[in-house]
Parts: C-alpha cells; sequence; structure tokens
C-alpha cells in the first residue's frame, strides 16, 4: 500500500460485472478530476489464443482438464505484483493490451489473440487502477492484496453467472451452450481455489441476487435485468461508512447486517458514486499531501 501513489483494484470473474464497475469508476475520475491509469487483467495473460489453446490441449492429453484463464499458472501474476510494487512506490510502470476482436485489431494494429508492446504509463497520474480476475490473490508466491489500498469485488450469485457467460459467449464469440458449458465446468476448480479466495480480502463486495426463477441458467432465455436483481453490499471494516446516509439517499435499501447494506439492482450505479465518490477524494488528497 502506498499513500503517495494508491493503487485502487477491481476484481471478479468473467461475466461478473466489473466492467460495469469500470465505467462507474471512469464517471467518477472525470468529474472529480482524477488522472488515473487504468490497466487489465486480460493484459497480463501468460499466453496469446494459439498458444493458449495449444496450452489447454497439452495439459487435457496429460490428464490435467482444469487449466483455465482462471488458472494462477496462466497468469503473468509475478509481472502484475511488479507492477503493483513499483507503482506503489515510484509512480511509474507498464502494461499491454490484449486483442480481443477486430475492432479492438483495428485501434492497436495487433491481430486479435495477441498482445501489444509493453509501454511505460504515462507520467503524474494520481492513482492506479485495476480491472481483471486477480486483482486480489494473495497466496505462496504473490500478494497483490496488501499491495493494494482499495479492494473491490464484483460477484454475481453463481447461476447469474453463468447465464451472463453463455448469454456473451454465445452472442459474441458465437459459441454454442454446450462449448460454453464445457468451459464453466473447467474453470470450476480454479474458481473455487483462485477466484473465491480474493473476496476474503477485499475491502467491499458487491454481489447481485436475481429475483426471477435461475435455477437452470443452461435454458435461460434471458439475462435477469437490473430491475429483477437486488445487490449486496458488503464491507470489510464498515468503521466510518455512513449506513443511515446511504440507506436514506438509496431508496428501497436496508441493511442485513450490521456490516452489510442491500440495494434495488437499479441502483448500484447511485450506491457506488455515493461509496466511491469519498473514498477516492481521500486516496487523492492524501496523496497530494505526501
Amino acid at each position: 500500500m502506498s499513500k503517495k501513489h494508491p493503487i485502487i483494484s477491481v476484481t471478479g470473474s468473467s461475466g461478473a460485472g466489473t466492467s460495469t464497475v469500470k465505467s462507474t469508476f471512469d464517471q467518477i475520475f472525470r468529474r472529480e478530476g482524477v488522472n488515473a491509469v487504468s490497466i487489465e487483467g486480460d493484459a497480463f495473460h501468460r499466453y496469446n489464443r494459439a498458444d493458449m489453446k495449444a496450452e489447454l490441449q497439452r495439459r487435457y492429453d496429460a490428464g490435467d482438464h482444469t487449466f483455465s484463464h482462471f488458472s494462477y499458472e496462466a497468469n503473468e501474476l509475478g509481472e502484475l505484483e511488479r507492477v503493483f510494487r513499483e507503482y506503489g512506490e515510484t509512480g511509474e510502470g507498464r502494461t499491454r493490451h490484449y486483442v480481443h476482436d477486430a475492432e479492438e485489431a483495428e485501434r492497436y494494429g495487433v491481430a486479435p489473440g495477441h498482445f501489444t508492446e509493453w509501454e511505460a504509463f504515462e507520467s503524474g497520474s494520481d492513482l492506479l487502477f485495476y480491472e481483471g480476475l486477480h486483482g486480489a490473490v494473495a497466496n505462496d508466491e504473490v500478494d497483490l492484496a496488501r499491495l493494494a489500498d482499495l479492494k473491490i469485488g464484483v460477484v454475481p450469485v453463481i447461476n447469474l453467472e453463468w447465464i451472463q457467460k453463455i448469454h456473451r459467449d454465445k452472442a459474441s464469440r458465437g459459441y454454442s451452450t454446450e462449448a460454453v458449458t464445457d468451459t464453466i465446468l473447467r474453470r470450476m476448480h480454479a474458481y473455487v481455489h483462485c477466484i473465491c479466495p480474493q473476496f476474503s480480502h477485499t475491502d467491499i463486495n458487491f454481489q447481485r441476487v436475481p429475483v426471477v426463477d435461475t435455477s437452470n441458467p443452461f435454458i435461460a432465455r434471458w439475462i435477469p435485468t437490473a430491475d429483477e436483481s437486488i445487490v449486496v453490499i458488503r464491507f470489510k471494516n464498515p468503521r466510518g461508512i455512513d449506513f443511515s446516509y446511504l440507506t436514506s439517499m438509496i431508496h428501497g435499501s436496508w441493511m442485513s447486517r450490521a456490516n452489510s447494506i442491500v440495494i434495488p439492482g437499479g441502483k448500484l450505479d447511485l450506491a457506488m458514486q455515493l461509496i466511491f465518490t469519498p473514498m477516492i477524494e481521500r486516496l487523492v488528497r492524501e496523496a497530494r499531501r505526501a
């Protein structure tokens, strides 16, 4: 952790909604005049698309049916830890981009499924913002959780996460339901052992819970909407959180535990604006003083 060069880390599995959280943070950064450097978890994958496919096949042939992008060893977590540490110490660092599709390929001049070259951050930033799969990992080899100043988990209940992934992969990647199901099953071991433990280290978790039937996510015709959901917001340390203010500002919210507030799904952006704006202001103010 660094008062002079703070780091915000948003962690969640694919399809969990971390991109929506990033959009809200971008709004806050623009409104508050915060110069943030953003990095993506995909930039720290170990393999490009072709190499990942080959590695998956190699491991499958060897009897390992659990390897996926969720796995620690599929990612350059040591490099990510170096970026976190260097930024915290100096405000400098580097990143790259993983090019997902033709639109991004046109933007970056790199074929889909490949990485751009590593590039240094622009100097003079106020904070570093990470969004991806592994931003709060703490294991025997790396401790990213210790280096981040504000850690946020984004975790829909599992059936909703599967529905979102199935619909996204079928619509944008042309996968069949069976192919997406195979990916879900292959990722389950790493989801349990690599993704879930991070949410014990996060400072705030947002868990979206549908209030419609999602009992069989593999035949769901629609993704439950925000208005068909509630969001449970849990604070690891509720000290200093003005729950009375939050419940008065967010219509329809209530306290479910001493450290948790439940809000209507459609109020998520408002809740994040109310919660994170003062936190970001404090981080930046202390950084500039330091």
